[in-house]
């Protein structure tokens, strides 16, 4: 639905809501990054290693608490987040759709690693487990919600307020309803301009 130019446009917008909720939710961000991110007052780190290996070298080397949120929740509050950060357990998870993990926040980041990609939720319950840690798995539709498909653009157009929704929005992306279900499409720009 997007082209290579408009998904980076959009990625950058969803990066931007979360760095806002992280904000709001009085959280210092810090962006893992593959190139460098123009950013006047957010630590950009440029990792040479995948996700999970990127992440394990942050986490062995924190000195306090870690949240760790992934790029494409463009839903994310900071309440959402504070909801995360104030867990009683040592770590609060938040899973993604198919198996996958959306955030984490680790108590004490040296006492856990990381292992995404595949079916990670079920990986990082058995690291909690082996670890022998305690564990709050978090129930937050905003933070669940991540953008992988075009289908998943319909909660952001339904509930987003942020950056991301304008985003598509001025890229012509709008609801669909067709056959009962609600979808999304683009406007076709052509007949816009006449």
């Amino acid at each position: 639905m997007l082209s290579p130019e408009e998904r980076e446009i959009f990625a950058r917008a969803m990066l931007n809501d979360v760095i806002a909720a992280v904000k709001d939710a009085n959280c210092s961000p810090v962006i893992i990054a593959t190139e460098l991110y123009d950013s006047e007052d957010i630590l950009v780190t440029i990792a040479d290693n995948d996700l999970s290996g990127s992440l394990n070298e942050v986490l062995s080397q924190a000195a306090g608490p870690v949240l760790i949120l992934m790029a494409d929740l463009p839903l994310a509050t900071g309440e959402a987040i504070r909801r995360l950060v104030n867990t009683k357990s040592d770590i609060a998870i938040v899973p993604g759709r198919g198996g996958g993990t959306n955030a984490i926040f680790v108590k004490e980041p040296t006492k856990f690693h990381v292992d995404y990609y595949g079916m990670s939720f079920s990986k990082h319950m058995q690291i909690v487990r082996e670890a022998g840690l305690t564990c709050e798995v978090v129930d937050s539709f905003l933070l669940h919600t991540d953008i992988d498909e075009e289908d998943d653009l319909v909660e952001l157009l339904t509930h987003g307020t942020g950056k991301s929704r304008k985003c598509l929005e001025d890229l012509g992306v709008t609801l669909s309803v067709a056959h009962g279900r609600v979808g999304v499409k683009r406007k076709d720009v052509y007949h816009q301009q006449s």
